[in-house]
């Protein structure tokens, strides 16, 4: 063996190879416990039961995706197909113990918004409805607030179109704008004229009114004056009627007199009455009872004069025609 030749390399121990058979096999069983924990967290190992939703197209929704409800996800799409009649059918699956809030009442609605990416929302008004089954297939409502856009842009473009059209200096808007330039400006001036409105309201006719006016004025006044003499007449009327010294206060006073004497007056008959019975029975002595007349006769003929003095009275002061007769009965 040559002195000069390189010496051959030292065999390399088996520990090296095992510690990295060792690093391979922990390498994969990391990989292998992550897989297997994002597959629980994503809900892979959880019992859930199906739910199919029919839209008119699957724009926008991808495999993957949640479905919320009040905001939380409790339920994610897991195929999309299409139907026979054309229609896509979104399958998701719901976790069991999310289940309980989809009842057979729950709306089902797929938005498309101008910004993000489009959302499935699950709403139940009455809970105390009975659960929703598995499998149960219901038509979801969508919403797409970009679908808008062209028409919104077509009714923007129309508008200005026609703004343009009317703001043109020819446009049937400016001619009605001139007119009602014009009809101001005549108006202004005659609003300046001496008699104001009432050119403006009747024209030539405006004079004619004012005389009108005027003449009614003085109707008024002369109106009011008459008025006001009526009023002082009356005042004067019942001054002198109803006044302390009027003539209904004199006409009280005479009235009080005068029954004051029809009270005396039928005394004096109930006397006469009296005596004319008294007569009847006693007629034997008629010296006496002729006496008796006599001065009963005198005492109702003074009766009677003072009754017909006060009528007179009466008839005097008081305004009214009277019947100054007094029957006797």
């Amino acid at each position: 063996m040559d002195e000069g030749a390189a010496p051959a390399p030292a065999p390399q121990p088996p520990r090296y190879e095992r510690r990295a058979a060792l690093l391979v096999l922990l390498f994969v069983v990391l990989l292998a416990g992550s897989v297997l924990y994002l597959l629980f967290a994503r809900g892979l190992f959880e019992p859930t039961q199906r739910l199919v939703l029919v839209a008119d197209d699957s724009e926008g929704v991808t495999v993957g995706m949640d479905m919320t409800f009040s905001g939380f996800p409790i339920g994610r799409v897991r195929r999309i197909e299409l139907a026979d009649d054309g229609s896509a059918r979104i399958l998701i699956d719901v976790p069991r113990k999310d289940a309980h809030w989809l009842r057979t009442s729950s709306v089902f609605t797929l938005s498309r918004g101008i910004v993000g990416s489009p959302a499935i929302r699950a709403y139940s008004g009455i809970l105390a409805d009975p659960p929703l089954p598995a499998g149960a297939v219901r038509k979801v409502l969508s919403g797409d607030a970009s679908a808008e856009i062209p028409r919104l842009l077509n009714a923007t473009r129309e508008l200005l179109a026609n703004l343009t059209a009317m703001t043109a200096s020819d446009s049937a808007l400016a001619n009605t704008l001139d007119k009602l330039a014009k009809a101001s400006e005549k108006v202004e001036a005659q609003l300046g004229g001496r008699r104001g409105a009432l050119d403006l309201m009747f024209g030539a006719e405006a004079p004619k009114v004012v005389a009108a006016v005027e003449r009614t004025n003085r109707l008024l006044e002369s109106v009011d004056a008459l008025v006001k003499r009526a009023d002082g007449v009356i005042a004067r009327a019942d001054d002198k009627l109803l006044g302390e010294q009027g003539v209904a206060a004199d006409a009280q006073a005479a009235v009080r007199q005068l029954n004051t004497l029809l009270t005396e007056a039928r005394a004096s008959l109930a006397r006469v009455d009296g005596v004319l019975k008294e007569a009847e029975a006693v007629a034997r002595n008629a010296r006496v009872a002729t006496t008796d007349l006599g001065a009963l006769r005198a005492e109702v003929d003074a009766s009677l004069r003072k009754v017909e003095a006060l009528v007179d009275e009466v008839n005097r002061r008081w305004p009214f025609k009277r019947d100054p007769e007094l029957k006797l009965p």
